[in-house]
């Protein structure tokens, strides 16, 4: 072999090790890896964990692997991968619509729960239970086909602005989980929202966002019924929820339309206390993880926790350091909140 063509060889295998070197390729599975791996999480024992926890379960030959299909992550919404103070964000989308819906419903005006939030807005809605926010969705979403939910959800997404930072809801995204997102799907990890929100509302826009497809987001839903129309079969909402996926509903709902238990689980509240547990319930328990959302930064967002309205972190604080829970303080924690636009 001639020297030069011998000695181009070796230039390019040294370039290509390097390569592979800098873009970190576990050669045992051919998982890409970035070195620098969630770039806007400080340094810190929080970080930490997370990076050793999913090297321990991807790692072949370690005692806590787990195999590429058991790796499947669940993330709470509100309050976890986006902003959810001063409202729900779905609330806020039940609002625009009864008040769109009002004029040709004047028995609002001086009925509840329509008249509390005709009135006072969103802030009227914080004010009522279960059973009034319930009454309202159902009259705001009940006898639309799912096209029209689809195409109501999209246009709305686009146009509403946060009340307080006057930017699209969907740039209230958290950077810091959008990079944990793309770091476990990284490792092969399959990505779920599991979520109290109207999984119709949600399923239209998660993907652009997250990377997380509709038919991997879980949520509370209304009935739906088949019908025939002289467009074809339709499928349109019955005013009737028909699942509040929230609490203990939210590992039943795992185990029903997911069908494996998590590895990995993320909320902030209360209302994700029993999906953390069902993933991981003792601090033994290596091979799983599951850690709170804070909201310890009002500068930044709000800090809010155990008196809270909305997102109320109380009991699951409480339990975490019992059980090895990770409590992410994102004050602490995170370099970058929102990304800037």
């Amino acid at each position: 072999m001639p020297a030069i063509k011998k000695n181009y060889l070796m230039l390019v295998s040294v370039i290509g090790l390097f390569l592979l070197s800098s873009c970190g390729v576990h050669s045992h599975t051919g998982t890409r890896v970035v070195r620098n791996s969630l770039p806007s999480w400080n340094e810190g024992e929080t970080r930490k964990s997370i990076i050793d926890f999913v090297e321990r379960v991807t790692t072949a030959g370690n005692p806590g692997y787990v195999p590429v299909e058991e790796r499947v992550a669940v993330f709470d919404n509100d309050g976890t991968l986006w902003s959810e103070q001063p409202m729900y964000v779905p609330l806020v989308f039940v609002v625009d619509r009864i008040r769109e819906l009002a004029s040709a419903h004047p028995e609002w005006k001086t009925s509840q729960p329509y008249q509390r939030v005709l009135d006072d807005g969103v802030s009227g809605i914080s004010s009522l239970g279960e059973q009034g926010i319930t009454e309202l969705i159902e009259a705001a979403m009940g006898g639309m086909t799912t096209e029209q939910s689809d195409a109501l959800v999209k246009s709305w997404i686009l146009r509403a602005r946060h009340p307080e930072k006057n930017r699209p809801y969907t740039e209230m995204v958290y950077l810091p989980m959008l990079e944990l997102l793309d770091y476990l799907r990284a490792h092969d990890f399959k990505t779920y929202i599991v979520s109290g929100g109207s999984v119709d509302f949600m399923r239209v826009w998660t993907e652009r966002v997250y990377g997380i497809p509709p038919e991997q987001v879980l949520g509370s839903f209304m009935d739906i019924k088949f019908e025939a129309s002289s467009r074809g079969p339709v499928l349109s909402f019955f005013p009737q929820m028909s699942f509040y996926n929230n609490g203990p509903s939210k590992p039943v709902a795992i185990r029903q339309f997911i069908g494996r238990k998590p590895i990995f689980a993320a909320g902030n509240s209360d209302g994700d206390r029993q999906m953390l547990e069902y993933t991981k319930s003792t601090v033994e328990d290596r091979s799983r993880f599951a850690m709170i959302i804070h909201h310890t930064d009002n500068q930044r967002e709000v800090a809010y926790d155990r008196q809270s309205r909305i997102g109320r972190l109380d009991k699951a604080l409480d339990q975490a350091p019992g059980v090895g829970w990770t409590v992410v303080d994102m004050k602490r924690d995170w370099a970058t909140v929102f990304a800037s636009h």
